[in-house]
């Protein structure tokens, strides 16, 4: 076979261009694209925005603002952020199948992560997430990951899933309801755990702020905070977590001073 040299379109019988198509935006203007977005999340967009110097380093926060909305992030959401941040609808959606911390179906009150990686799950995080699992499932039906055991958003509600690494685990296993931990935790401990949550009981978690909804959380995590004295006055570690720093307080350890010089750096081989 002989193949064409040159320019390939100079081979066709036309060199027309094909017709471009035009399309046009389902979202009547101005926005909001859904009711949803009122003139109070309009107003947190525009704050949310004004704080970073290229508009579209706000995806993130605004993302999380959408979802304290939506109770999770839907097209409508997707597309209010796209507008918002002058974006491709394609550029938010990468960023929202990229992060697990976006949900795409409508969550419960409570999202509880059970670690199962390495560490949590030797120690007991698979066993935490299978019981987890057939707790809030049906009868022959455990529940999935990122499922949901009851209406979502509705009081005790639970949106469940696997999680890789809490960054815990000296405090192994743990789990997290709406990112706040729970250290230390078993099966039984856990199953407990969960089930006051189903009866609208909010357990003070080990580490942390209080506990509140998701929404809630969702929304702290976009920058907007009420009583933000009482959201940071629980504990933040745990006594596992600054042993070594305690025991060499009690042993009169320091680190060895800086030189007042830096030691000279090893010459670079000559190039060959």
């Amino acid at each position: 076979m002989t193949l064409p040299e040159g320019m390939p379109e100079s081979n066709s019988a036309s060199t027309a261009k094909p017709a471009e198509r035009v399309f046009e935006s389902v979202v009547a203007e101005p926005s909001p694209v859904s009711p949803t977005f009122d003139e109070l999340t309009r107003q947190r967009t525009k704050e949310i925005i004004a704080l970073y110097p290229q508009a579209r380093s706000a995806l993130l926060p605004l993302l999380h603002l959408v979802q304290s909305v939506e109770n999770h992030v839907s097209q409508d959401g997707i597309r209010y952020c796209a507008e918002a941040l002058d974006l491709s609808l394609a550029e938010v959606t990468a960023v929202v199948t990229f992060y697990t911390m976006y949900k795409r179906t409508p969550c419960g009150e409570h999202l509880v992560s059970v670690c199962t990686n390495t560490l949590c799950a030797a120690l007991g995080g698979d066993d935490i997430y299978a019981r987890l699992q057939e707790r809030l499932g049906t009868e022959g039906r455990p529940l999935g990951h990122e499922e949901t055991a009851g209406e979502p958003g509705s009081t005790g509600s639970i949106t469940l899933e696997h999680a890789e690494c809490l960054a815990a685990c000296d405090l192994a296993p743990v789990l997290q309801v709406n990112y706040e931990y729970y250290d230390n935790q078993s099966v039984e401990s856990a199953t407990e755990l969960v089930e006051a949550l189903r009866r609208g009981e909010r357990p003070a978690p080990t580490r942390g702020a209080p506990l509140t909804d998701l929404r809630t959380v969702e929304l702290e995590i976009a920058g907007f905070v009420d009583d933000a004295d009482v959201r940071v006055a629980g504990p933040s570690s745990a006594i596992e977590s600054v042993r070594g720093a305690q025991l060499a307080a009690d042993r009169g350890w320091v680190a060895p001073a800086m030189p007042d010089e830096p030691p000279a750096m090893p010459a670079l081989p000559e190039k060959k």
